[in-house]
């Protein structure tokens, strides 16, 4: 096939990057909004089976390839970047328009690599593009995050292209199939897809990076880096069991995190990891009714967890404050703001009607189905938990608890327009998931309103508000940390930076003794060679010719003897 249909969806963002960053005005405006319009206008027209191969290096590579799976990323990248790129209409800065453009493309790229060579550079390219929208920021905490976070994901690549050449050394082939863990080369590539699904103990850079970026950074980042992941792990590693026990630790360990956390970005930032632990789950239980509710999750949760942020963002716009300690009262000067926060927090929980409530059911019921009884507690435990921390704590400290006097008023016209978008898409999936069926990888032949499920997960809300007013009326709810909270990145944050200093300070005092010894060692010698060798010295003094004589004679005389021994040995 030839023309539109071959060229890859991330050639309009390129190249609205390139005229993005000479262009002012209105003009900009055009371009950043026409980029994923053209772009996914022209997704539209394409249909799975298309493969377009290129011959590079003597390798076959297939930079572009679309089947149903990809084409749902695809679909879902077009309207991350559009949400993103309405919401940051109102900003004049160069760097963040151009890196959110390279960000989106070099996504779109990545779901439609059909090699892993391909995969592997754009894998890559998401990396550079996405630390801009962190430094975009331009201060002091965002340059560090941003270099924390470049870290990991440069480790990430390093691991990723490893993997991929012991898979090639291995008679592996290059096409980007299922991968599974069958030997080293798949666990470096399982493990380099972990780092970017924020895996546990491998998640910090997301908790550390993305609070530090701008408001509308935020949404743009909160949309691809993790779900490339996602992609990436339902490509190459559906059914892998370990991926079950994995999404559920991170479904669970982040609640009691986001309780504790005041920053409320931070606080979406673990909800996000709880959300892409269901998941990674789905993934790991490898069926189609939960690769189905995997992929269709994280569909779900661009839309509801970019509603979240971006209000978060407009409150920081607005008011520039993001603390849960420093905030409330604001429904009174921001009440749509506050409305459609509460649509994106009705929709991480999972409420009936709502977005989320689809995609999760198809998740526990894969689960149910397969005999993981324990992982489907756990999952049911996470939902209580996730309602608590996003879909309570967020709308609540924002906008209802105390009044702190704060002077706000809604944020422009452009920020509220993204979110509107956003939170009809909620209610539209969530009242009609046919919408979202319909572009699914596989047929989908299963029912989320069924009335068991519902008035369980009714009951299930209900309780976990309860719960939630009845420790705040006892002064039981865990109290917000107003210092940073750190897990497992006190690592290289604390422990690190101590271990050195501990050993600088240990080393100094050898070192001192160990210069004074060489030192030392240094002017005997000196000494010693200047007695040999200067004026007076033994080695220039004029020898007597007698003793000459007798010295050449000595030595040729052991060369002789030195000689006589070589020939009686032959």
């Amino acid at each position: 096939m030839t023309g539109l249909a071959e060229l890859p969806p991330f050639v309009p963002f390129y190249v609205a990057a390139l005229l993005a960053g000479v262009a002012r005005g209105r003009i900009r405006v055009l371009i950043l909004l026409a980029a994923p319009l053209l772009g996914g206008l022209q997704l539209l027209g394409i249909e799975p089976g298309i493969e377009v191969h290129r011959r590079f290096l003597g390798y076959q590579l297939i930079p572009f390839r679309v089947d149903r799976l990809s084409l749902l990323f695809g679909y879902l990248f077009h309207i991350g970047a559009f949400l993103a790129i309405v919401f940051s209409l109102h900003v004049r800065d160069t760097l963040q328009h151009v890196a959110g453009l390279c960000y989106a493309g070099s996504a779109l790229g990545a779901v439609f690599a059909g090699d892993l060579i391909t995969l592997f550079v754009f894998w890559e390219l998401l990396a550079l593009s996405s630390v801009f929208l962190i430094w975009a920021r331009r201060s002091e905490r965002a340059l560090a995050a941003g270099f924390r976070y470049l870290m990991m994901h440069i480790l990430s690549g390093v691991l990723l292209l490893t993997g991929v050449l012991l898979h090639l050394q291995q008679g592996g082939s290059l096409q980007f199939t299922y991968i599974g863990l069958d030997g080293l080369s798949g666990w470096l590539i399982f493990i380099a897809f972990g780092i970017k699904c924020a895996f546990p103990l491998l998640h910090n850079w997301l908790t550390d990076a993305y609070p530090e970026a701008t408001p509308t950074a935020t949404v743009f980042l909160s949309a691809m880096t993790t779900k490339v992941a996602v992609y990436a792990l339902a490509r190459g590693f559906p059914g892998t069991e370990l991926l079950i026990y994995i999404g559920v630790v991170m479904t669970c360990f982040p609640i009691f995190y986001a309780v504790i956390e005041n920053d409320l970005r931070r606080v979406l930032g673990y909800s996000m990891i709880n959300q892409i632990g269901f998941m990674v789950c789905g993934i790991g239980i490898g069926t189609q009714l939960a690769l189905n509710g995997a992929v269709a999750h994280a569909f779900n949760e661009v839309i509801f967890k970019g509603l979240l942020l971006m209000s978060m963002g407009a409150v920081l716009h607005v008011t520039g404050r993001i603390n849960g300690t420093d905030l409330g009262g604001l429904y009174k000067t921001m009440p749509k703001t506050a409305t459609l926060c509460i649509i994106g927090a009705a929709s991480i929980s999972a409420f009936p009607l709502f977005s989320g409530f689809v995609s999760k059911a198809m998740i526990m019921t894969a689960v149910l189905k397969e005999g993981h009884d324990w992982a489907w507690l756990l999952l049911l435990f996470a939902s209580a938990g996730v309602f608590h921390h996003a879909g309570i704590k967020i709308p609540f400290f924002a906008f209802f608890a105390h009044d702190r006097g704060l002077k706000a008023t809604e944020p422009p016209a452009n920020m509220l327009l993204a979110m509107l978008i956003a939170a009809l898409l909620c209610v539209m999936i969530g009242s009609y998931p046919r919408l979202l069926y319909d572009l699914l990888p596989f047929p989908v032949n299963y029912q989320a309103y069924d009335f068991t499920h519902v008035i369980a997960q009714l009951q299930l809300l209900f309780f976990a508000a309860l719960a939630f007013v009845w420790l705040n009326l006892r002064g039981l709810y865990p109290p917000e940390l107003s210092a940073v909270n750190l897990d497992s990145d006190w690592t290289y944050r604390r422990l690190l930076p101590l271990t050195v200093q501990r050993l600088i300070a240990i080393g100094q005092p050898l070192d001192a003794a160990l210069r004074h010894w060489g030192t030392a060692c240094g002017k005997a010698l000196i000494n010693t060679l200047s007695r040999q060798h200067a004026p007076q010295g033994l080695l220039a003094r004029n020898w007597p010719t007698g003793s000459m004589v007798l010295w050449v004679a000595l030595l040729l005389g052991a060369y002789l003897l030195a000689y006589l021994f070589e020939v009686s040995d032959q």
